[in-house]
């Protein structure tokens, strides 16, 4: 029996050994594959200046009739090579092969980072991002995150690096270094909620609803971290009952965080509010290894300097975001726009009296 669960434990340690190097093996190769994409695409840009860009198809029917088993040669991607060299000053471009020159750490660190990611990714960031150092960004949240293509994609679209860590917070106030940094870098402002689909005078209860039911959806919004703790969640305080709207506990900064809805603009009473719940569970929830509790208020709309004042000297972390989703008419307005068969008729009517002018 001993020998049994020595076994099994010993086994399962074998097991992760060559996940991990299946892991290592892979990423080994994904390096090299991207490494040569990059050579490849300096070839091409050096000859390209000579020669045009006709001898692409040529190129691609070579290398496709000598290496028959490998992809990657066609002619569009052998323009995404050029594209990629192009775009990643990742090594000095050197003429004179004689000269010796130490690539910038700056470029040495891009380079270890965009050999980390699939060929994919990189062609979807070269076609949807302009410049070196937004590409670096949404490189390095991929790999931290371990985004998939449509992941990054949507990432991308709602434009993160605009959003990431800009919420107006007082957590340089109120939580200690390195705390606060990472605490601000896990806020967002606005919160695309998208996702959901709602009538802009829905109730907050209703607004709540919607994003625990898309869940999944909502928690890769918030970022990487969140974990689900619950919805209204219940604090009894002082024989009253007292119920937060959406409560989380975040991994990495190992704390718990209030989340309060607010589908109106921001008000200075709100903060208080919050305060109010942060201290509830700091006292209630809170353990002796958590990290203090944070607060994250979410509303329609804000003034910066209104919710800059209002978080000023309270002790409490708390950050004050905006929120948007995709809003959609109400019923009473739906019936009274005309339906698409209407329009076309209403089209085909002006079509035919100007045919009679």
């Amino acid at each position: 029996m001993l020998f049994d669960l020595e076994y099994k434990n010993w086994i399962i340690e074998i097991k992760s050994k060559i996940r991990a190097t299946q892991m290592k093996a892979a990423m080994a190769v994904n390096a090299t594959v991207i490494e040569f994409y990059w050579e490849l695409g300096k070839m091409i840009a050096k000859k390209q200046t000579a020669w045009g860009t006709k001898f692409l198809d040529q190129l691609s029917k070579d290398l496709q009739t000598e290496f028959p088993d490998m992809k990657g040669f066609s002619k569009t991607n052998l323009k995404y090579c050029k594209l990629f060299y192009n775009k990643f000053p990742i090594r000095p471009q050197i003429e004179d092969e004689l000269l010796t020159i130490s690539p910038k750490p700056e470029d040495e660190m891009l380079f270890n980072l965009v050999k980390q990611i699939p060929w994919g990714h990189i062609k979807l960031i070269i076609d949807k991002v302009k410049d070196v150092a937004t590409a670096q960004f949404y490189i390095q949240q991929t790999i931290e995150n371990a985004w998939g293509r449509e992941t990054l994609a949507l990432q991308i679209k709602s434009q993160l690096n605009e959003r990431k860590g800009k919420a107006i917070s007082n957590f340089k106030n109120t939580l200690s270094q390195p705390m606060s940094d990472l605490a601000q870098q896990t806020l967002k402002d606005p919160y695309n909620f998208d996702f959901l689909a709602m009538d802009a005078n829905m109730r907050e209860r209703d607004l709540e609803n919607q994003l625990v039911k898309h869940i999944s959806k909502f928690l890769l919004e918030l970022g990487k971290g969140f974990a689900f703790v619950g919805q209204q969640y219940h604090l009894e305080i002082a024989n009253q009952d007292y119920y937060i709207d959406l409560l989380f506990y975040h991994i990495k900064l190992k704390c718990y965080v209030v989340i309060e809805l607010k589908n109106t603009k921001f008000i200075p009473e709100y903060a208080g509010k919050i305060n109010f719940y942060l201290s509830a569970v700091d006292s209630l929830l809170k353990q002796a290894d958590d990290k203090p509790s944070i607060g994250i208020l979410l509303c329609r709309d804000k003034n910066n300097i209104e919710a800059e004042f209002a978080l000023r000297d309270i002790a409490k972390p708390i950050g004050v975001s905006e929120f948007s989703f995709t809003e959609i008419l109400p019923e009473e307005f739906k019936s009274s726009l005309p339906t698409i068969e209407e329009l076309e008729q209403e089209f085909k009517n002006l079509s035919t009296n100007s045919d009679e002018n």
